[in-house]
């Protein structure tokens, strides 16, 4: 593997990385802050877990992609997802698995790849990191009351399911990662939170009254809301750039597709194999389905000008089985459906910058070991 660093760090090797989240784990017990405070002296004392760097990548745009004008490559190996701009286009937070870790954890970097920082406990799994206005605080789901290990895979043996760890919480810190503070306290499944680009609101995904339904709360945890009501999963939820309309990602199951449905949720399971995309105003009114394809669309998010959403799916993968998910995007009202990635194997979770020029993704194209998912940035061309 290439330990070498993003610009002016030299990483420390894979064993190390294990080591040092071994370490933080020994911190078990801990309160939320003290937990951030060991984690950050931590990463202080060693060199980032993993290379990062802006790399050119013009290679690797396919002849029919012809949105990207060009591209960079920010990381190199492991597993690398949900990428999003902070609001001024300064910070990228992200989450990671290095080749030798077994969780993601939360972490910052400029979009050059440069001065990388884990900025979650180091334990646990998290997911959905989100800068707030101003790039001081930050928003992700953890695990890590619940236990310091790395919550265990979900049971295959069922086919493929996605698990719903009923420790995940939301928590709000500074940028650093210091003064953890957690947001929400019900029992289940509180995860998928993203925020509204005027920092006062954000949109999550729970369990809290026995379905997958999309919630917003303040950011302080105050005034929660409930938008969606059907049996079903409802998650993944965005804010268009104006903050007055959400888009996001439901299954709308029945019959025998429901039983099965609530049975494994029941066991902390969903299978994620037909999702379509939806869109509603902020307060839940005029909820309308984009997608109808009876495969799996996921990751969507508006374009700047609120008219057009990016998304990834499986729908031109020659079986449902096969894992092969591309972005396309699709007007509002559901017309317009338009192919952007070729690549085949994964791109996904797209998110763009505040003016539409640059795009961030995650994709298997020229990985070095199979199913490894790397973080690109492509310049966009309307």
């Amino acid at each position: 593997m290439d330990h070498r660093g993003s610009k002016g760090i030299v990483t420390r090797t894979g064993a190390a990385w294990i080591a040092g989240l071994v370490v933080l784990a020994a911190c078990g017990g801990q309160a939320d802050g003290d937990v951030a405070e060991a984690q950050t002296e931590a990463v202080s004392q060693a060199d980032a877990p993993f290379r990062t760097e802006g790399e050119g990548a013009d290679h690797l745009i396919l002849e029919d992609e012809r949105h990207f004008g060009s591209l960079i490559q920010l990381t190199f190996g492991g597993q690398n997802a949900e990428a999003y701009w902070s609001t001024d286009d300064q910070w990228i937070m992200f989450q990671a698995t290095p080749r030798e870790a077994e969780c993601d954890q939360q972490f910052t970097m400029r979009p050059d790849g440069s001065e990388l920082s884990l900025v979650s406990t180091g334990v646990g799994r998290t997911t959905c990191g989100y800068f707030l206005p101003g790039n001081e605080k930050i928003v992700y789901s953890s695990t890590h009351l619940g236990g310091d290990e790395c919550p265990p895979d979900p049971d295959r043996s069922q086919g493929y399911v996605w698990a719903l760890y009923e420790d995940y919480d939301i928590f709000i810190a500074d940028a650093d990662g210091l003064n953890l503070e957690r947001l929400t306290d019900v029992p289940g499944y509180d995860a998928e939170a993203t925020l509204s680009r005027d920092g006062e609101w954000i949109v999550f995904t729970s369990a809290r009254d026995r379905d997958l339904e999309v919630y917003k709360m303040r950011t302080n945890g105050s005034e929660l809301t409930r938008l969606t009501n059907e049996p079903g999963y409802d998650g993944g939820a965005f804010f268009s750039y104006d903050g007055t309309k959400i888009v996001y990602r439901a299954s709308r199951p029945e019959g025998d597709e429901l039983a099965d449905y609530e049975r494994l949720l029941a066991q902390g399971l969903i299978r994620p194999s037909q999702l379509d995309i939806f869109v509603m105003d902020a307060d839940g009114s005029n909820k309308k389905q984009l997608t109808d394809n009876g495969r799996a669309n996921f990751g969507p998010y508006f374009l700047p000008d609120g008219e057009r959403i990016i998304f990834s799916s499986n729908m031109d993968a020659e079986s449902p089985r096969v894992p092969d998910f591309d972005l396309y995007a699709i007007n509002v009202d559901g017309t317009g459906l338009e192919r952007i990635t070729y690549a085949g194997d994964f791109d996904g979770f797209p998110m763009f910058n505040s003016d539409g020029t640059k795009l961030i993704f995650a994709s298997n194209r020229g990985n070095e070991l199979p199913r490894e998912t790397n973080l690109f940035i492509a310049d966009w061309v309307d």
